[in-house]
C-alpha cells in the first residue's frame, strides 16, 4: 500500500494582487516614516518655544518612540503569528496617526514625549505583521524584490517628509496663529503635526482590501509529550533564536543595528546640519534632501533587490546579506564625507550615493531575515530584529550625534563633526559583524529550505549546532 502524499500547499496569489498588497503596505510603511520623521524638521522651533535642549530633542527623535516601539513589538509580532495580520496593521496605523495629531497638541516637554510614546506604540504592529504577510504572498525566488518594494516605504517617506514637511512649514511660519476651542492657539509646528497626522488615518480603511493569504513554509517539531505539532510554544521559541541560532541572528540583527546609527543619525540631524553650518533654510534642505531620498532610495531598493533575487536564481543562497554588504561599502564612505564638505551644494551630492547605498542595505538586510525563519515565528523574529536594530539604532543613533555635540564639542555648529564620527565608529563595526555571520546565513537558509521541502519531523526545532 503506496503512503499517501503530503496535501499541497495552495498556489500563491495572483501576481497583480500580490503587488497590490505590497503597494498598500508600502504606503502605510512611508506615512509611518513621514509621521515619525517630520520632527527632524522642527527641531530648533520646538527647542525655542519649548526651551529644550539638543539633548532632549535627541531623546523626542529617538528614545520616546522607541521605548514601546521596541518593547510591544514581540507580544504584537507573537500575534501576528497566529490572528489576522491586516486587523493588526489597521489599528496600528489609527492609533500612530492619532498620537501625530497630539503631538501637535503639546505644551511642554513631558507633553510631548507621551504622544512620541504613542506613535511608537501604534507602529510596532506594522513591520512583523506586514514582512510576514508579504513571505507569504510570494515565492522564495522574488521575495527580497517583493520585501525590497516595500522597504522602499523608508525612503519614500522621509523624502515625502522632507518635501511636504518643508511646504507646510513654510505656509504654516508665514500664517497667523492657529486657535482651535478649548486647545487655545498653537504653535506653528504644533499645525504641522496635526497637518501630517490625521490624513493618514485614510490608509487604515485600505487594509479592507487586503486578504489573508495562505500561511506557508511552516515546519513541525515535537512538543514536550512528543507529540509532532506545527505549533510552536514560547519556550521552543526561545530555544529556536537564543540557543540554536545564537551566533546567525545575534549577528544578523547586530550586524544591523548599528547600520541604523548611521541612518537614523542622518534623517535626524541632516536637515538641522544644513541650517548651522551652511545657513540653508528648513524649506531649502527639506526639499533637496527630501529629493535626494525619493529618488536615490527607490532607486537603491530595486537595484539590490533584483541583484538580490537574481544572484539567488543562480544558486547563491546568501544573495540578500551579501548584497546588503555590497551596498554598505557604497552608503557608509559617502555618509562620512558628506557632513566635511565645504558647502551645502556639495554635501547634497555626497549624499546621493549615501542613499542609494542607505536604501539597498536596508531593503536586503530584512529581506535576508525572512529567508531562514519559519513561518510560525516570522513576525516574533521581526519584532525581535526592530526591537535590537532600534534599540541601538534609533535610540543611539540621534543621541550619540547629540552628545558629542553637545559634550564634546560643546558647538551647536560642530554638528557635522558630530554626524562624520558616529557614521565612521558604527560602519566599521557593521561591517565587521555581518562580514563574520555571512557563512552562517549561507548555511541557515539551505537548512530551513530542505525542511520546508521535505516537511521533516524532528525531534526539535533545533538545528545543527553552530
Amino acid at each position: 500500500m503506496t503512503k499517501p502524499e503530503a496535501p499541497k500547499e495552495p498556489d500563491y496569489p495572483p501576481a497583480p494582487y500580490a503587488w497590490y498588497v505590497v503597494g498598500v503596505l508600502t504606503l502605510a510603511y512611508m506615512v509611518s516614516f513621514l509621521d515619525r520623521q517630520i520632527m527632524a524638521l522642527l527641531i530648533d522651533p520646538i527647542r525655542g518655544d519649548l526651551n529644550i535642549s539638543d539633548t532632549q530633542i535627541s531623546l523626542l527623535l529617538g528614545l520616546a518612540f522607541a521605548i514601546f516601539y521596541t518593547l510591544l513589538g514581540i507580544p504584537i509580532g507573537r500575534l501576528a503569528d497566529r490572528k489576522s495580520r491586516r486587523v493588526i496593521i489597521a489599528t496600528g496605523i489609527t492609533i500612530w496617526c492619532l498620537m501625530t495629531a497630539a503631538c501637535g497638541l503639546a505644551r511642554n516637554f513631558a507633553q510631548l514625549f507621551l504622544a512620541r510614546v504613542g506613535v511608537g506604540v501604534g507602529e510596532a504592529a506594522l513591520n512583523p505583521s506586514a514582512l510576514s504577510l508579504i513571505s507569504d504572498y510570494f515565492p522564495r525566488e522574488r521575495r527580497g524584490q517583493a520585501i525590497s518594494v516595500y522597504n522602499m516605504g523608508v525612503s519614500l517617506g522621509v523624502g515625502i517628509a522632507l518635501i511636504v514637511g518643508g511646504w507646510v512649514i513654510g505656509i504654516v511660519e508665514s500664517s497667523p496663529p492657529v486657535s482651535l476651542p478649548v486647545v487655545g492657539e498653537l504653535y506653528a509646528w504644533q499645525t504641522v503635526f496635526l497637518i501630517v497626522g490625521l490624513p493618514g488615518l485614510l490608509i487604515a480603511l485600505l487594509m479592507i482590501t487586503v486578504k489573508e493569504p495562505a500561511r506557508r513554509g511552516r515546519i513541525e517539531v515535537r512538543d514536550a509529550s512528543g507529540r509532532l505539532t506545527q505549533e510552536i510554544s514560547i519556550p521552543e521559541t526561545l530555544r529556536y533564536i537564543f540557543i540554536a541560532r545564537w551566533k546567525t541572528y545575534g549577528s544578523h540583527m547586530i550586524g544591523m543595528s548599528v547600520v541604523t546609527i548611521i541612518g537614523y543619525g542622518l534623517f535626524f540631524w541632516i536637515p538641522t546640519t544644513f541650517v548651522r553650518t551652511w545657513d540653508w533654510t528648513r524649506p531649502e534642505i527639506s526639499y533637496a534632501y527630501g529629493l535626494v531620498n525619493l529618488i536615490c532610495g527607490p532607486l537603491g531598493v530595486i537595484i539590490a533587490g533584483r541583484i538580490a533575487d537574481r544572484a539567488y536564481q543562480r544558486g547563491q543562497k546568501d544573495s540578500l546579506l551579501r548584497t546588503c554588504l555590497w551596498f554598505m561599502l557604497l552608503f557608509i564612505p559617502f555618509s562620512v564625507v558628506a557632513p566635511l564638505m565645504p558647502t551645502g551644494e556639495l554635501a547634497i551630492a555626497l549624499l546621493i550615493p549615501s542613499a542609494i547605498g542607505g536604501a539597498g542595505v536596508t531593503a536586503t538586510g530584512s529581506a535576508a531575515l525572512m529567508m531562514y525563519t519559519p513561518n510560525q515565528l516570522r513576525a516574533q523574529v521581526t519584532a525581535l530584529y526592530y526591537l535590537v536594530i532600534n534599540a541601538l539604532g534609533l535610540m543611539l543613533g540621534p543621541t550619540a550625534v547629540a552628545l558629542i555635540t553637545d559634550y564634546a564639542y560643546q558647538d551647536d555648529a560642530a554638528v557635522r563633526y558630530s554626524l562624520a564620527w558616529v557614521s565612521a565608529v558604527a560602519g566599521g563595526a557593521a561591517v565587521t559583524v555581518l562580514f563574520y555571520g555571512l557563512k552562517r546565513y549561507r548555511a541557515a537558509v539551505i537548512e530551513i529550505e530542505s525542511r520546508e521541502s521535505q516537511q521533516a519531523s524532528p525531534a526539535d526545532p533545533r538545528p545543527s549546532p553552530e
